[in-house]
């Protein structure tokens, strides 16, 4: 079968290979779709964290059961299921307390171990979740938004509050949307004018803000001064964690969703008087996938323009580069595998 490969930052090479053999607790699965994300951004340009090569990228799976022993799951051969990439050791502290998504031993599907890039794939049938009446689109879809799922979890989120969501990828625009869902008033931080627009036509966000020197300032307007009872960084780049707490009102949350790979540094007197609440957001549990097949399946989510780019598992390594650059919108990238 093939699969395609990420020797080395800036190289993916398609190969060929056996196909799959699996245990009794685990299925084969016929790849269909798979979802380009940030972190195989940052891994093809050679700035991932906790990340070693070659390997296999891909964690956003459309796929369908080709082998599976009897499960309590009721999944069979021939279903559709989405896959919960985040493979944990169930025995830590985290698993026993049900935070599988924090596993002190974790193992993410095309992280730290070899991804969905491939025709079929060996996975632990605990980690597969039926799809019901989703598309292969949708599927591919429904692990970065419940990436944004969980840190809305997270932040304790109530309706009515202000919400300002920075970074305008498929993360944060997951966030947005789901805020909405949940009754908030959102603002949009960006520094593309391009991405703010989106999320201002297609998400439906009611204020957006060109980031830079006078963002805090446009925050402070907006609200009257209140500022947002919570802010959700979905950039991981450093300057912007570290200055998402201008726009924190007292007594709010500050959600760390995005990842950085260096230290972040933080004034005490600013962070101690507004009784800063400073909370990181990994990954996603069950309840989060739940919730987004959900608002899915009733039409919430604008899928058909959040998904801007198609290629071929063939043609992908060719597209790959221009899917890096801006100038090109790519909001959601999905690579065919069928």
């Amino acid at each position: 079968m093939k699969y395609i490969v990420c020797e080395s930052p800036g190289q993916f090479i398609l190969k060929e290979k056996k196909e799959p053999t699996r245990s009794s607790t685990e299925a084969i699965l016929e790849v269909k779709k798979v979802g380009i994300c940030g972190t195989d951004l940052h891994a093809y340009a050679g700035n991932q964290p906790f990340f070693t090569y070659p390997r296999i990228l891909g964690h956003e799976l459309a796929t369908q059961v080709v082998e599976i022993d009897k499960n309590e799951q009721g999944i069979k051969t021939g279903d559709n299921v989405i896959v919960m990439p985040y493979v944990n050791c169930g025995n830590c502290n985290a698993c026993r307390n049900g935070k599988t998504n924090c596993c002190s031993n974790l193992q993410v599907l095309g992280v730290h171990t070899d991804g969905g890039m491939q025709q079929r794939i060996a996975v632990p049938v605990s980690l597969l979740i039926p799809a019901r009446d989703l598309t292969n689109d949708q599927m591919a879809i429904v692990e970065p938004l419940a990436i944004g799922a969980h840190a809305i979890r997270r932040s304790n989120l109530k309706p009515g509050e202000t919400v300002v969501v920075v970074g305008c990828g498929p993360i944060g625009l997951g966030i947005m949307k789901l805020a909405q869902i949940a009754g908030s008033k959102v603002i949009a931080i960006d520094m593309n004018q391009q991405r703010l627009d989106y999320a201002q036509n297609n998400i439906g966000v009611e204020y957006v803000v060109l980031g830079g020197n006078h963002a805090a300032q446009h925050v402070f307007d907006i609200t009257d001064g209140d500022l947002a009872n919570v802010v959700f960084d979905a950039t991981g780049h450093k300057g912007a964690l570290e200055s998402g707490i201008e726009y924190m009102a007292h007594g709010g949350r500050y959600v760390l969703v995005g990842l950085s790979k260096g230290e972040l540094v933080y004034s005490h007197p600013k962070i101690h008087s507004k009784e800063t609440s400073i909370l990181c957001s990994r990954n996603a549990t069950i309840e989060d996938f739940e919730n987004v097949i959900s608002v899915l399946e009733e039409g919430k989510f604008p899928l058909d323009s959040f998904i801007t780019h198609k290629a071929t598992y063939t043609e992908m390594i060719a597209n790959f580069d221009g899917w890096l650059d801006p100038a090109n919108g790519v909001i959601k990238a999905l690579v065919d595998f069928d």
